[in-house]
């Protein structure tokens, strides 16, 4: 599985010079080449994805000491707030205009899609984030709630992006549905956000094949497998980071969640036990389980 893993990640970098920077207990691991990886000096550890220079900084550490790749890495996450951009692709448009129909909101998410301001919402502080292999939260009074795969990108503080990762936008659609203002309730709540496996550190933007997937198992069955590539995407990356950081200023840098085009249908909820796995290409495959609590 492991290895499975490690050549689906680096197939889709090909040719191009990238790295997988890992959290764990003791530090950060930086992946190189399949199986080859080393440890962080833990001086230089804190604060580490705030750099400007990330991929310059970590590609000066080559000659480091060799290390294990984590069994189980924490969430990517320092001090980052977690923002989120909404209805940045047409299915996620299409799926909360038929949530918000009888709310007689629907109207407000294609005038979204189609403005030149997009959709902001703050997601998640660092403590209501999980890691890969972590328990993700359906809220108790909620009864539609559904993952949402998205491509999440690291920002400096200087409005930079660094890196890239796999973010798991959580929602509650009868809570959103049921009127656009409760937004925050359907989005922001412990557990509302998965991180993970690694940060894609590169110099060169993702191409628009990059593939997004989403799997969900229900005891061992698949009952939902979707994908898209970021060629479906309305709005650019550095579009989004403009508008996130146009009033905003992050000491600590952030990481942006940049909208969903894989929702699975109307009829589908998640349950207690289910298990999600996202995949991009080159940077992994993040799987949590699903809690919900008595």
């Amino acid at each position: 599985m492991v290895e499975a893993a490690v050549k689906l990640r680096f197939a889709a970098l090909g040719r191009r010079v990238s790295l997988l920077l890992y959290r764990t207990a003791s530090g950060w691991v930086v992946e190189r080449n399949p199986g080859e990886a080393f440890a962080v000096p833990s001086d230089v550890s804190p604060g580490l994805t705030i750099r400007e220079d990330l991929y310059e900084f970590l590609d000066s550490l080559k000659n480091g000491s060799p290390s294990p790749l984590p069994a189980k890495p924490l969430a990517p996450i320092e001090k980052q707030e977690v923002w989120a951009a909404g209805v940045t692709y047409f299915r996620s448009r299409s799926a909360r205009m038929a949530e918000a129909e009888t709310a007689g909101g629907g109207d407000f998410y294609d005038r979204v899609y189609q403005a030149d301001r997009p959709e902001l919402f703050m997601k998640a502080t660092a403590h209501r984030v999980v890691g890969p292999g972590d328990a993700v939260r359906i809220r108790r009074d909620s009864q539609w709630n559904v993952p949402e795969p998205e491509l999440t990108l690291l920002v400096s503080p200087g409005g930079k992006i660094t890196g890239y990762t796999i973010g798991n936008d959580m929602s509650s659609r009868d809570i959103e549905g049921e009127n656009p203002l409760y937004l925050p309730q359907a989005k922001t709540y412990d557990k509302c956000c998965a991180l993970g496996p690694a940060i894609l550190v590169t110099r060169d933007p993702l191409p628009p094949t990059t593939n997004i997937s989403l799997l969900i198992l229900r005891a061992g069955e698949t009952v939902f497998t979707g994908g898209t590539t970021l060629a479906a995407m309305k709005r650019t990356l550095p579009e989004l980071v403009g508008f996130l950081c146009r009033e905003a200023s992050f000491p600590d840098g952030c990481f942006l969640l940049t909208g969903t085009g894989v929702i699975p249908p109307d009829a589908f909820t998640l349950m207690p036990e289910d298990e999600i796995e996202m995949s991009i290409d080159g940077i992994g495959r993040l799987r949590n389980r699903v809690e919900r609590l008595a």
